[in-house]
């Protein structure tokens, strides 16, 4: 099989002294011949390696010819595939169906194959990423006005992670046996976290028991209208679950978040230093105006400041980059998995994002499609903020539905769960009566100290569990939602 080695296939360069690139042309020989031999072995590597996967084309289309011939449950053989190659040039300029005898005569190592397939995958990979950089390379030369320096970086990243996520297989049908015992798995790693949760604890407890906590690949929207604490409670939940971050072994035998995670989160409407100060406001218990205004006794300083330097390793990372595009905030979140690991992420909030498609509703869908994307590709959950229409201040009950979500009905399709936060004692404050009615006073302020201090989020969709509303306190002074002491629990220490 000499012959093959005098070959030059398709990814040679013209320059004979430049790298060759990186091939194994005894690993393709031993794979082909072992599939040749025995089809049985094609289950064992399809999920490995594709046609183009190989260096040389000939064996390329050979594979191609045998892969359909096998998944169409007919054999491929020597005899069988000499038909369909005949007129393959690249065959016979390596001596034609004889070549194809002598692939499956010499097969030796069919046991092997599977290392085989892969070491072809990791050349191709090698070859690859050669090819990556010559290309950067050549974009980066050009000084073309449609192609600015920043976005052939989000390209070339983009690129580089789709190259690095090919390398995994796909599981196909497993058995019963398997998905029983990745159930159990789950439920065990549920069983020891704090909190018997499967995904990661919002440190809300309510919440967590209606959801189960934060899952990987869900996308969650959390609506609703201007003041009513969107911000305040995606900041509570991303610093909860950052505070809470412990790194160890994962059931897989990896590193990885055992509790907690690192967060990163995208802040479109306000600085990280804004951000930054609403968390420090809850950590520190000073009120988040006397922080920006620096009015703060001495005890309270002392508080803040303790409560940064506690805060300094926390595990959350802020981009305040305003309209970034869906394309952009994706390779930034694939970046910062890279770098840092990512277990979280939070934008606030979507209508902020920039899609490419000019209608408005399009672009939405566009953006709720692109989040869900990657929640899946980073195997993250994802929690995007959103705006509600104005149709809610119109109703008499102001608590808003799934028809409220704004500008497109994508976004109640593509999320897994839909919460909307909502806070009655906003609207009450806004119908205070004239102080001449007293009835209507008396009602209204006994009305207003029932309601004082306390939030509702509701799950108005939810694909793994019960929809429903969730009681939580809410002390606007340091923008803080918390758990909420029941009347049962007032006498026996529970709080928050």
């Amino acid at each position: 099989m000499n012959e093959i080695s005098q070959i030059k296939g398709g990814e040679t360069t013209p320059d004979d002294d430049a790298i060759a690139a990186p091939h194994n042309i005894e690993a393709e020989q031993q794979l082909l011949g072992a599939i040749l031999t025995n089809n049985d072995i094609f289950d064992r590597i399809a999920q490995i390696i594709k046609p183009a996967h190989f260096y040389e084309p000939v064996h390329g289309r050979i594979f191609e010819e045998a892969s359909k011939r096998i998944t169409a449950n007919m054999l491929a053989s020597p005899v069988t595939l000499k038909a369909y190659l005949a007129d393959d040039e690249g065959l016979k300029e390596l001596g034609g169906a004889p070549y194809l005898a002598r692939l499956a005569g010499a097969a030796i190592s069919s046991f092997a194959a599977q290392d085989y397939a892969q070491m072809i995958y990791e050349m191709h990979l090698r070859r690859q990423l050669m090819q990556l950089g010559a290309d950067i390379s050549s974009n980066a030369s050009r000084m073309a006005e449609t192609s600015a320096p920043s976005e052939q970086i989000v390209e070339a990243e983009q690129a580089l992670y789709k190259l690095a996520e090919t390398g995994q297989t796909t599981s196909g049908f497993q058995s019963f046996l398997t998905a029983v015992t990745d159930a159990v798995r789950v439920a065990n790693a549920a069983y020891q976290r704090d909190g018997g949760l499967a995904g990661i604890s919002t440190g809300l407890t309510d919440l967590d028991q209606k959801l189960g906590g934060l899952h990987k690949s869900d996308l969650l929207i959390l609506a609703g209208r201007p003041s009513m604490g969107k911000t305040s409670l995606a900041t509570n939940i991303a610093f909860n679950i950052a505070k809470a971050y412990k790194k160890g072994k994962l059931p897989d035998g990896s590193d990885g978040a055992i509790n907690g995670g690192v967060v990163g989160f995208y802040s479109l409407e306000m600085s990280a230093e804004q951000l930054a100060a609403r968390i420090l406001s809850e950590a520190s218990e000073v009120p988040s105006e006397q922080i920006r205004r620096g009015d703060m006794t001495e005890a309270e300083f002392r508080r803040f400041v303790e409560a940064a330097k506690a805060l300094e390793a926390c595990p959350l990372y802020i981009d305040d980059t305003p309209a970034l595009p869906i394309a952009q905030l994706a390779a930034r979140a694939r970046r910062l998995k890279r770098m840092h690991g990512l277990d979280a992420l939070f934008v606030d909030y979507l209508q902020l994002v920039r899609g490419t498609a000019e209608n408005r509703v399009n672009e939405i869908a566009e953006i709720s499609m692109g989040l869900k994307a990657i929640a899946k590709e980073l195997n993250i959950p994802v929690v995007a903020l959103s705006q509600l229409s104005r149709q809610v201040e119109s109703r008499d009950d102001k608590r808003p539905q799934l028809s409220d979500l704004r500008e497109s009905g994508s976004i109640e399709q593509d999320a897994d769960v839909v919460m909307f936060v909502f806070r009655e004692e906003y609207y009450a404050e806004r119908e205070k009566p004239s102080e001449d009615r007293l009835e209507e006073m008396a009602a209204w302020q006994e009305r207003m100290d029932r309601l004082h201090g306390k939030a509702e989020v509701i799950i108005g969709k939810q694909r793994h569990g019960p929809i429903g509303s969730v009681d939580l306190s809410f002390e606007g002074r340091f923008t803080r939602f918390g758990n909420l002491v029941k009347a049962w629990q007032q006498g026996s220490g529970g709080g928050f």
